[in-house]
């Protein structure tokens, strides 16, 4: 089943929350940073010895003082107009993410909008994406899957993805 939710993803009572990292691991701004301060130092000390993160890739971590068991850290690409094969690597942090969440028995989850950010990818274009690979990949895979918005638009543009997708495919979601 996928939930659609507007709110702060730091909130969500869930096996896991991806974080929409930097490649150091180490923090950073916007959900990075709220992830951070939410998990409280032990989650910089566990990244520390992670050795940072390629873009498109994914690696785990406890959840420390979030209501979450587990973060997964995933790096999306700069959008530097769709000349650097940013469609894949956006692609590839949501395949990733859930080959972990699959493997840690991780039976909930919740994406950011991952890239739309200080990055820059289009929010329609990274919300079609999101879209995508989680319907596809929730066929094989039995997982509730949540997608956080934190702004209005971001909302609407999943609203209507995940309903053409109902229409079309017969996937089922709840706001």
């Amino acid at each position: 089943m996928i939930h659609l939710h507007k709110g702060d993803i730091t909130l969500m009572e869930v096996d896991a929350i991806v974080n929409a990292a930097n490649n150091s691991l180490l923090g950073g701004g916007g959900v990075d940073g709220a992830i951070h301060k939410g998990a409280g130092p032990r989650l910089l000390e566990e990244c520390r010895t992670l050795g940072g993160c390629a873009t498109g890739q994914a690696k785990i971590t406890q959840g420390y003082d979030l209501k979450a068991k587990y973060v997964i850290h995933t790096v999306g690409p700069i959008w530097q107009g769709g000349m650097f094969d940013e469609d894949s690597l956006l692609a590839s942090c949501y395949h990733q993410a859930l080959c972990l969440a699959q493997e840690h028995a991780v039976r909930s989850i919740a994406f950011p909008s991952i890239s739309t950010g200080i990055y820059g990818f289009p929010k329609d274009r990274a919300a079609a994406i999101a879209v995508k690979e989680v319907v596809t990949f929730t066929h094989s895979f039995d997982v509730e899957v949540w997608l956080v918005c934190f702004d209005d638009e971001t909302f609407e543009l999943y609203k209507r993805l995940l309903t053409e997708f109902q229409m079309q495919k017969g996937v089922r979601f709840t706001c």
